[in-house]
């Protein structure tokens, strides 16, 4: 993989795990990014359009926190409580509520400055459009979304998104989890089959970025899509 600018200790790992993404249900979409050396990679899948699932959530929370710290809206303590319901736990009913209270509308026409430029709104599947539960994006999406949080959020703000995604439950303890990571993930079953999505950083000042998508296809379930988000990050980095 001469064109990846990874070592070849890395390009070793990466062939790994992209290997081990060929044989598992479904398709796999993976980017991978140092942040240090500015390196990334990417497998073929990576531009795929594959359901949300709750990594939106993580898009959400850096609108509500950009509006609030420009004087759009003032949050309440009830609003940061519920933020830290959607990051911690995956709270749907909290998504939902702050979903509502600050216009569906507003978030999504604020996702592409987090470059989230792939997203597109899913019509058909709710009363109200759009509606953060039925959303597609890219893996490269989400990719540039965690690199934004990372790299333009304001201090303050992107310390308390970490400091949360470092901390999550045990419901989303799987995929780029782990000791020295943080993760927002997203699981959902739709009428496709089953996502099982993960992006987060990992290492010493979150140098590297890790965005999956794993979208089954109705090849697997959920209990697939976790192993394979988890292996994936394994053989990259433990």
């Amino acid at each position: 993989m001469p064109d990846s600018g990874f070592d070849c200790a890395f390009q070793k790992r990466i062939q790994a795990a992209q290997q081990y993404a060929e044989t598992r249900p479904g398709t796999v979409g993976i980017v991978l990014r140092d942040r240090q050396n500015g390196v990334v990679w990417r497998n073929k899948h990576a531009a795929d359009k594959v359901w949300t699932a709750s990594t939106i959530k993580l898009a959400m929370i850096v609108n509500l926190l950009d509006r609030h710290r420009t004087g759009q809206i003032r949050l309440t303590s009830d609003d940061r409580r519920l933020m830290t319901a959607m990051l911690h736990s995956s709270d749907d009913d909290a998504a939902d509520t702050l979903w509502k209270r600050y216009s569906g509308s507003t978030f999504n026409a604020a996702f592409p400055q987090y470059g989230m430029t792939g997203l597109v709104a899913q019509r058909g599947y709710s009363t109200s459009f759009p509606y953060w539960g039925f959303e597609k994006c890219t893996t490269d999406d989400l990719d540039r979304l965690i690199n934004h949080v990372l790299d333009k959020v304001h201090p303050e703000d992107r310390a308390y998104i970490v400091e949360q995604m470092r901390g999550v439950g045990p419901e989303q303890q799987w995929g780029v989890w782990g000791p020295d990571s943080g993760t927002k993930n997203g699981w959902s079953q739709e009428d496709t089959g089953w996502v099982m999505n993960s992006v987060g950083f990992i290492g010493p000042d979150q140098r590297y970025t890790l965005a999956i998508m794993n979208n089954l296809a109705g090849e697997g379930g959920y209990d697939e899509g976790r192993a394979t988000d988890t292996e994936i990050t394994r053989i990259l980095f433990r």
